[in-house]
C-alpha cells in the first residue's frame, strides 16, 4: 500500500500479491466510507489479482476546505454548484488524468481498460465518468449509487426536511448526470461495460427508485450475449453505510466476484 498523488489527485495505491488484470480505481462517497482510507477498509479485494486505487473526492480528505463548515455551507446555499458539481463531475473530470499517471507508472498498459467502481455519490461520478466515455471502463460496480443529480437532492430534501430551489442551470446540471438519460452512452462499447448495480434494500438515505430506474434504462443495451454483463442486486437488509460484518461479507462477495468475472485480459500482466 502506498499513497501517491496521481495528476493532482490523492490516491492510495494497494498491489496484490499477483498482478493479472488492468487496474480498479474506487471512488468513496460523501458518508460513511467518505475518505480513500476508509473505502480500501471497506473494500480491499486482495483476492482480485488487479491493482487497487483508491481516489480522494474533490473537497474531501487533503483536499478538504481549511474551514470544517465550508462543506455544509456550500451545501445550504445550493447543493448542485455549491457541492455536486465540483465533487463529483470533478471527480469524473480528474479520471483521464489519473489514466494517464497511471500508465506513466506502469500500471496500466496501452490499450487498456480500467475497472471502476464508485459508492453514493462516488457512484454518481462512476455513471458520469461512463457516459463521457473520456477514459475506457471495461468492468464497474456501483454501491448504493446516486443515480444523478435528481437523486441527490432527493435524498438531501429527505434528510433535511427542506425543498431545493431549482433553476434553469441546475436542471441541465440534472440532465447532463442524470445515468438514466444517459444510458446509450453509459452502455457505449463492443461489448458494453460489464455494469453490476449493487443497492440495498434498506438503504434509508437513497431509495431504490434510481437504480431500478437505471437498470430499465440500460437494459435494451445489454440485450443477446451481453445480458449477462449487467446486473441489478438488491441485497435485503443493506443499510447506506455498511458496517455490519454480516454486511461487509455480502458486498465483499458481490463486488470482489464480479471483478473477477470480468476483469479483461486477466491472462495480460501490465
Amino acid at each position: 500500500m502506498s499513497e501517491v498523488d496521481l495528476a493532482g489527485v490523492p490516491a492510495i495505491i494497494r498491489v496484490p500479491a499477483r498482478v493479472a488484470a488492468p487496474p480498479i480505481v474506487l471512488w468513496h462517497g460523501f458518508g460513511p466510507p467518505a475518505s480513500e482510507e476508509a473505502l480500501m477498509v471497506l473494500l480491499p479485494m486482495d483476492d482480485v489479482p488487479a491493482v487497487k486505487v483508491y481516489l480522494g473526492l474533490p473537497l474531501f480528505g487533503k483536499r478538504a476546505p481549511a474551514d470544517p463548515s465550508e462543506l455544509a455551507r456550500r451545501q445550504a446555499e445550493n447543493l448542485a454548484t455549491g457541492v455536486f458539481e465540483p465533487v463529483v463531475l470533478g471527480a469524473a473530470r480528474e479520471l483521464p488524468g489519473v489514466a494517464d499517471a497511471l500508465r506513466k507508472l506502469g500500471c496500466l498498459a496501452p490499450g487498456q481498460g480500467i475497472g471502476l467502481f464508485g459508492f453514493s455519490a462516488g457512484g454518481a461520478a462512476a455513471l458520469y465518468a461512463l457516459a463521457e466515455g473520456e477514459v475506457t471502463v471495461e468492468s464497474a460496480v456501483l454501491l448504493n449509487a446516486s443515480t444523478g443529480l435528481g437523486a441527490s437532492v432527493a435524498a438531501y430534501e429527505r434528510a433535511s426536511g427542506g425543498s431545493f430551489g431549482w433553476t434553469a442551470e441546475t436542471r441541465a446540471l440534472a440532465r447532463r448526470s442524470d445515468g438514466a438519460g444517459r444510458a446509450a452512452e453509459i452502455a457505449r462499447g463492443e461489448p458494453p461495460p460489464a455494469l453490476l448495480i449493487v443497492h440495498g434494500a434498506a438503504d434509508a438515505m437513497l431509495d431504490d427508485a434510481g437504480v431500478r430506474g437505471l437498470h430499465r434504462a440500460l437494459a435494451p443495451h445489454y440485450d443477446g450475449d451481453d445480458a449477462g454483463r449487467l446486473r441489478l442486486e438488491m441485497v435485503p437488509g443493506l443499510p447506506h453505510a455498511i458496517r455490519a460484518p454480516e454486511d461487509l461479507a455480502r458486498v465483499r462477495s458481490l463486488v470482489g466476484g464480479w471483478f473477477l468475472r470480468h476483469a479483461p485480459g486477466a491472462s495480460r500482466r501490465p
